[in-house]
């Protein structure tokens, strides 16, 4: 035992010489054969590193290179490298989770341009000419949305569980596909509809920068 102990050190010690003449493409190789990782980036590459978990907030907008490799990147595969705050680092996908995903059109009427009344009056119109096939959502929406979605025809694309305001997620959570509703909110009006049934995907990722 006593033997083994003085042995494992060696090791590392010379794993570590050997990585100080690696290349990135050969460390970025190394790290996605060994099976731990940050023990890797720290004994023996001797390497400042970070673990983040990024949450995937909506699937086809990403707000950043973080949340775009948290759902298309593969675990173990290491990324990069890229230069962040004048910091130079790849990054490796160690782990993904799911999440519950809600596709969502929205027409929203801005409160602080127009009176409540008007508002609710107006909502209560779109909502019956969808309804009775006099115009679609998509038409409404680009017409009368005071949000971006305006220019997507109302579609907010797939939005992950515990992004929506609690009340909105509750009424998409227990409304049928193609369901036109209203809810009032502090800031405006919603009309929302659910285009598709909730989808179970990528919400969640364990990633690891390593520094170079």
């Amino acid at each position: 035992m006593k033997k083994f102990c003085i042995i494992l050190p060696l090791f590392f010690w010379a794993l570590a010489a050997y990585a100080q003449k690696m290349s990135v493409a050969q460390m970025k190789t190394e790290l996605e054969k060994t099976p731990n990782p940050p023990l890797y980036a720290k004994q023996v590459l001797k390497k400042r590193f970070k673990i983040d978990t990024i949450v995937v907030t909506r699937i086809g907008f990403y707000h950043s290179l973080a949340d775009s490799l948290a759902y298309h990147g593969k675990i173990k595969k290491v990324y990069g490298p890229y230069t962040q705050g004048g910091q130079r680092f790849f990054v490796q996908v160690l782990a993904k989770s799911p999440n519950i995903f809600y596709r969502v059109s929205q027409i929203f009427i801005d409160t602080s341009l127009f009176r409540r009344k008007f508002i609710d009056s107006l909502g209560s119109s779109i909502i019956q000419k969808i309804n009775n096939g006099s115009s679609s959502f998509d038409r409404m929406a680009s017409a009368y949305s005071m949000g971006g979605e305006s220019a997507t025809g109302g579609d907010i694309g797939w939005v992950a569980r515990g992004v929506l305001m609690p009340d909105i997620e509750k009424e998409i959570a227990k409304r049928k596909k193609g369901e036109v509703f209203k809810i009032w909110e502090p800031n405006g009006l919603h009309i929302l509809m659910r285009t598709a049934e909730p989808k179970q995907d990528t919400g969640f990722a364990l990633m690891m920068r390593v520094f170079l």
